[in-house]
């Protein structure tokens, strides 16, 4: 756990990225008040319209997915210009802005003690969604590019969080789960371990009884992304009742990237206007 202390002043909207462009589509950091509360409306329709969370009164009647950790994230927005409307978001956590708030929203799920040791800059990643009728291979490019001109701007060593599965039915993602035990299982020393509380084994089917082809269709695309991107899973998934979801933590180290990756996501020059 982190120590708790008086939060600092946090200036979200300190920093810029390059300019990544696909089409109409631009992804860059929110600039206002008024842009968060706009990622903040399209999570809500997301994670509590369409996916069935439960939202909690306030964020009910503001129709909003709000939460105080916002005041200490960037937040990634990909906007369509030709509508003037933000399709698609990520936000973004560093270890002094944690530090700052007290913890990060993937400490209420699992424990990441060993994480949170790991030397260097680690960066959370979190509440990522994107307007259904855009749910398009150019849409998800710019959001990891976007991670990726992010992740090289401010040195990050280690990237992690929660990924989720729609729905808490278990027997529906067996094969999923026991894929992410047996083939991306993260070393000891980074393995986050999911809370007891609400702790579920994925190790359900033994190695050799996994369909690896049935397992990449139970994967969400944000985990199969995770994974060629070298990623690692901890040990555990969270029954999220709230939520609505099954949550695993994803952890990828900046020098498990792929050469290919690298220079498609990592290396912010090579992003230009499209």
């Amino acid at each position: 756990m982190m120590p708790n202390r008086e939060p600092t002043p946090f200036n979200r909207f300190a920093r810029t990225l390059p300019l990544l462009r696909s089409g109409t589509l631009e992804a860059r950091l929110a600039r206002s008040e008024k842009e968060i509360e706009a990622a903040q409306i399209l999570r809500y329709e997301v994670f509590y319209d369409e996916c069935g969370a439960q939202p909690d009164e306030t964020m009910a009647l503001l129709k909003r997915d709000v939460a105080r950790i916002d005041d200490f994230c960037d937040v990634l927005l990909v906007i369509d210009h030709s509508q003037n409307r933000i399709v698609g978001t990520y936000r973004f956590m560093l270890r002094e802005a944690a530090e700052n708030y007290g913890n990060y929203y993937t400490s209420s799920e699992f424990d990441i003690s060993k994480i949170i040791a790991f030397p260097g800059e680690i960066m959370e990643l979190g509440r990522s969604c994107v307007q259904k009728a855009y749910r398009t291979k150019p849409t998800m490019q710019l959001l990891w590019r976007g991670i990726g001109a992010y992740i090289q701007q401010n040195n990050v060593d280690l990237c992690f969080g929660c990924g989720s599965f729609i729905g808490t039915d278990v027997d529906k993602y067996r094969q999923a789960l026991a894929y992410l035990y047996h083939y991306h299982l993260a070393p000891p020393e980074l393995r986050a371990t999911a809370l007891r509380i609400h702790h579920q084994e994925m190790d359900l089917i033994a190695k050799e009884q996994v369909n690896k082809k049935e397992a990449m269709s139970q994967l969400p695309p944000l985990i199969k992304g995770y994974l060629r991107l070298g990623g690692y899973v901890g040990d555990g998934a969270f029954i999220d009742e709230k939520f609505n979801s099954l949550d695993v933590c994803v952890i990828v180290k900046r020098e498990k990237v792929t050469g290919r990756y690298s220079n498609k996501y990592v290396s912010a020059r090579h992003h230009e206007a499209a």
